[in-house]
């Protein structure tokens, strides 16, 4: 792009981070639907709000309902609705913020661009492993009866993939885990790698 110049902030993202007593990341909670991504991601916003971090979460239906709400679900779209939720998730942690976005993200590719935004350690993929016959039980939209009966077109899982992270840093399969158990193993892991610190 041509006439424009970057600005620097006098305040840094440091200064920022160091004011909240924290280290600013995005935690990006993917995973099929009704894998319980914005269910354990609003358990874990609360839990760390009551510990007195600064935090933030972006749903993935939430954030069509405004920022993306000019976005299909093409697989052009899709690329579009992570790369902004990307850089807006980047903006929050310039803000010191621990940030939490709950997005189905079904390509790997999407979400290494995402990564690719973060310093080395501030990206922090939670993979909701829950199998999709569990998801698909669930339901709690209804959009698995309505994909199998061909209402929906290119519903992941079903008629479009999705491609499992690899390495994870967190993998939670919330057919088997309580809700209390997935907070207490994320919140294990961010205070192990001192994310977390005492407030």
């Amino acid at each position: 792009m041509t006439n424009l110049t970057w600005h620097d902030h006098r305040l840094t993202r440091h200064q920022r981070a160091s004011r909240k007593n924290q280290q600013p990341c995005l935690l990006w909670f993917t995973g099929l639907s009704g894998s319980g991504k914005s269910t354990i991601a609003n358990a874990l916003d609360v839990a760390l709000h009551e510990r007195g971090y600064h935090t933030f979460l972006l749903d993935g239906d939430n954030v069509r309902h405004g920022l993306n709400r000019d976005l299909g679900f093409s697989e052009e779209d899709r690329v579009e609705n992570i790369r902004r939720i990307g850089e807006v998730s980047k903006l929050f942690t310039d803000a010191g913020l621990i940030v939490l976005s709950a997005f189905i993200s079904p390509f790997s590719s999407d979400r290494l661009l995402v990564r690719n935004l973060f310093p080395e350690g501030e990206f922090i993929e939670v993979f909701m492993s829950t199998p999709l016959e569990v998801c698909e039980e669930r339901d709690p939209k209804g959009l698995y009866r309505k994909a199998r009966a061909g209402e929906i077109r290119q519903f992941t899982g079903i008629d479009s993939p999705y491609e499992a992270p690899d390495r994870p840093e967190i993998a939670i399969d919330t057919g088997t885990l309580s809700v209390d158990e997935c907070i207490e193993s994320i919140i294990s892991y961010l205070s192990h790698n001192h994310i977390l610190k005492s407030v």
